[in-house]
């Protein structure tokens, strides 16, 4: 993939030890951006540095939990210190606790939205700030398909997903003047560790074709996308290709949410 504007520039990815968030990793990288992977697993960012620096790219681990905002104003200073100014953000750090909405225990709730919409919060407030007296920066927030469509099992999640949507529309509009654009990625189905973990036999082949009785239409496309597939989207929304884009929400999904 060919990206413009990437190239010499400082990027800041939580989830970094996920699949979305490693192959985001991994794109900017070959792009030519310095990567600051940010995650709780410091075993896994470290096998993922050195896969980048093997292939010639720059990517640094810097462990933290982005439900901790005093832990994440101090990572944010650790990588401006190490890598410099950063000018990309993509909050790809993300929890999934599935089940019915009235059978979900207040932990469940409580983890689900300290990481998927606290965690956007924090991190984003703390990059942008920086990011505002420079009066430049790009912010991608991976959410999901799901914070617009409802889906059997997933109330936590959807409702978390669509709180960090709108959180960063809201943001991408008060810092546009500031020349910092504000941007969302919302995946379908992607093979991932997270998802993979609640597949029995059979699973991958519903997702495709539908499950009538949890109302999924599956994924007209025919196939669950790839990691690679959502950093593609991400990398491209950070990169000067997307210079008038911002506040918007670009599915990738295959269809399954029918143009929604």
């Amino acid at each position: 993939m060919q990206i413009d504007g990437i190239r010499g520039k400082a990027a800041l990815v939580t989830g970094a030890a996920g699949g979305i968030g490693g192959a985001v990793v991994r794109t900017l990288a070959a792009g030519g951006a310095a990567v600051a992977m940010v995650d709780r697993d410091a075993g896994r960012l470290e096998e993922l540095a050195g896969e980048v620096r093997d292939s010639g790219g720059r990517a640094e681990a810097f462990p933290a939990d982005v439900t901790d905002s005093a832990a994440v104003e101090a990572v944010v200073d650790r990588v401006e210190r190490r890598l410099g100014p950063l000018d990309c953000l993509v909050n790809a750090a993300g929890v999934l606790r599935p089940g019915r909405a009235r059978d979900l225990t207040d932990e469940d709730w409580a983890a689900t939205f300290a990481v998927n919409t606290a965690g956007v919060f924090f991190v984003s407030r703390a990059v942008v700030n920086r990011m505002a007296g420079r009066r430049r920066g790009a912010v991608v927030t991976v959410a999901s398909n799901a914070a617009g469509t409802p889906r059997v099992d997933m109330a936590a999640y959807a409702a978390s997903k669509a709180a960090a949507t709108m959180f960063t529309k809201c943001l991408g509009l008060e810092v546009s003047r500031l020349g910092i654009r504000c941007n969302v990625v919302a995946p379908g189905s992607t093979d991932t560790p997270m998802l993979t973990a609640l597949w029995d036999d059979g699973a991958e082949q519903a997702s495709v074709d539908g499950v009538s009785s949890a109302f999924r239409v599956g994924i007209p496309l025919g196939r669950i996308a790839r990691p690679r597939h959502i950093a593609d989207a991400v990398v491209f929304l950070l990169s000067d290709q997307a210079a008038h884009i911002t506040m918007h929400d670009l599915t990738v999904d295959g269809g399954a949410a029918l143009g929604h």
